[in-house]
C-alpha cells in the first residue's frame, strides 16, 4: 500500500514511514501538491496508484463517491480525526507513525474503501 499524506500532517511522518521502507509521500514535501485543490490532490494520489491519508473527510468523501459513481475506482480513503489525532500534541506524529505502520503490515487493499485509523 503506498500512501499520500495530505497536507495537514508533518512530512517527517512520511519520512520515518519510508526509513521503514514504506512508499509514502507527503503533500507538504511536494511543491507541485501545496496549496492545490483537494481534487487536484486526490488525482494525483490516484494516478500515482496512493491511498490518501486525511482528516478532510468533507472534502475526500465526495470526491471518492463521485469517483465510483462515474465508473472508476479508487486506491482508498483512509481518514483520521483530530480528537484521535490531536495535531497540537507533540506525541501525535509518533502515534500516527505507528497506527500506520500497524495497517500497512497487514497488507490489505483499501481500493474502493473508507477506513477510520485508530
Amino acid at each position: 500500500m503506498k500512501l499520500l499524506l495530505d497536507e495537514m500532517w508533518a512530512p517527517d511522518i512520511a519520512v520515518q514511514l519510508r526509513r521503514r521502507a514504506y512508499d509514502v509521500v507527503a503533500v507538504a514535501e511536494r511543491p507541485d501538491l501545496r496549496n492545490q485543490p483537494d481534487g487536484v490532490v486526490f488525482a494525483v494520489a490516484q494516478a500515482e496508484g496512493r491511498c490518501m491519508v486525511t482528516e478532510d473527510v468533507g472534502d475526500y468523501r465526495p470526491l471518492g463517491i463521485a469517483a465510483l459513481q462515474e465508473g472508476e475506482s479508487h486506491l482508498g480513503l483512509m481518514f483520521t480525526s483530530d480528537r484521535r489525532f490531536p495535531r497540537h500534541d507533540p506525541r501525535t506524529p509518533g502515534r500516527l507513525v505507528t497506527a500506520l505502520v500497524e495497517l500497512m503490515s497487514q497488507d490489505r487493499t483499501l481500493t474502493n474503501l473508507e477506513h477510520w485509523l485508530a
